[in-house]
Order: C-alpha cells, then structure tokens, then sequence
C-alpha cells in the first residue's frame, strides 16, 4: 500500500475512533447509572478547587501529561485531536440520544456505551498517532513497566475512582463496573485493530529490506506519528 494511502486511512481510523471514544461517553452519560471515573475525579476536585468542571478537566488534563515524563510517552497529533474531538461528538450524541426511562433500558444503554468505548479506544490508539492524556496513563504503564494492559488500566482507573470519592465526587454501581471491566475489556481489542494494512506496526513487519551499499547503516523509514 503506498504510504500516502496507508497516511490516510491511518487518519479516518484516528477520526472514526475519536467519534466513537466520544459518542460512548454520551451514551453512559444518558444511562445515569453511573458517571466514569475521570468524572467522579473532576467532580471531587469542584469541591476542593474554586474552579468550573471545563478549567478542572483542562488543568488536570495537563497534570496527568506531566506523569507521561517518567513513563516516557511522547503527544502525538493524537493526543491534541483527542482532546478537540471528543466533545463535540459527545454533544452531537447527547442531543441525538434522549434519556431512557426504564432501568432495562438504562442499563443496556451504559452496557453499550461500555462495549462502544473499548472499542473505540483500541481502535484510536491503533492509528498510530498517540494516545489522549488519560490512555497514554495506561499504555505508558505498560510499556514502561511491563503490566498487562487490562491491569494498567483497571488500576488506573480505580485509583481515579477511589481519589474522587474521597474528595466527594459521585459513584454509582456504573461507575464501579466500569472501572473494573474496560481494562479487561481493552486489552484484547488492542493487537486486532493494529492489523489493518496501513497499521504502522504491520507496516513495519512487512517491510521489505531496502538494498544497502556494503557498510553502510540503512535507517528504517517510518509514517510520522
């Protein structure tokens, strides 16, 4: 596949994912049984900070990219489109999906929104282009220390979980199965979008050795991330 193309398929995965990472926040949104647990946190520090929910959500947003320092990750384009497009597309679905009015209902609108936003992060981090603040938490873990990344995220998530409980941020039963079920849930997702024929990682694999003159290093060209 030529690399133009392969670029821009790489980009439609990276949008489609982002689309889909915001349209499953919405949809737990709407369940009401349980915010996530990135929310609970910024809910906790409403009562600890003078600060709206939208300053908290950006200052912490820059904390937690300073812990990407010891964990070694580097923004990508990723990264700042993660933070621009995601809630847009949470407000598109917020106006497009009413609030159900049965428990059933409810639930199986945040078992959906589960299910969407696992698919939705493996797919947008398959891309290639970096991962948003709060996902490059777990792949950094991962990579830096060598845990499953099912572990790194549920641990990730319910240390976010139990800070923001503690500052007085709301939990319901969602957000407990939530924190518990995505990492598990992520973690087999993430080799199978990373297989696509323009995944960079596949790229590489395949990749036909160029010729070389005698003593001299070839350095491996790769697609910008």
């Amino acid at each position: 596949m030529p690399r133009s193309t392969a670029l821009t398929f790489r980009f439609v995965q990276l949008f489609v994912g982002l689309f889909l990472y915001g349209a499953s926040t919405a949809l737990q949104v709407r369940a009401v049984v349980g915010v996530s647990s990135w929310t609970v946190l910024t809910q906790g520090l409403e009562n600890v900070v003078p600060w709206s929910f939208g300053v908290i959500t950006v200052v912490s947003s820059g904390v937690i990219l300073l812990l990407w320092i010891p964990l070694r990750q580097k923004p990508g384009i990723g990264t700042l489109l993660n933070a621009l497009a995601i809630g847009p597309s949470a407000d598109l679905v917020l106006w497009l999906v009413p609030e159900p009015s049965g428990l059933l209902a409810r639930i199986a609108l945040f078992a959906a929104g589960l299910v969407l936003l696992a698919v939705a992060t493996a797919f947008y981090i398959g891309a290639g282009f970096g991962t948003g603040a709060r996902d490059g938490l777990m792949v950094g873990l991962h990579e830096r220390l060598g845990w499953p990344l099912w572990l790194a995220r549920t641990l990730v998530e319910v240390s976010v979980v139990i800070v923001g409980w503690i500052l007085g941020g709301n939990v319901g039963a969602g957000t407990v199965i939530a924190a518990f079920a995505i990492g598990p849930m992520v973690q087999p997702l993430m080799p199978f979008f990373r297989r696509f024929p323009w995944s960079p990682e596949r790229r590489d694999v395949g990749a036909t050795p160029e010729p070389r003159a005698p003593g001299v290093q070839r350095v491996r060209s790769e697609l910008p991330s």
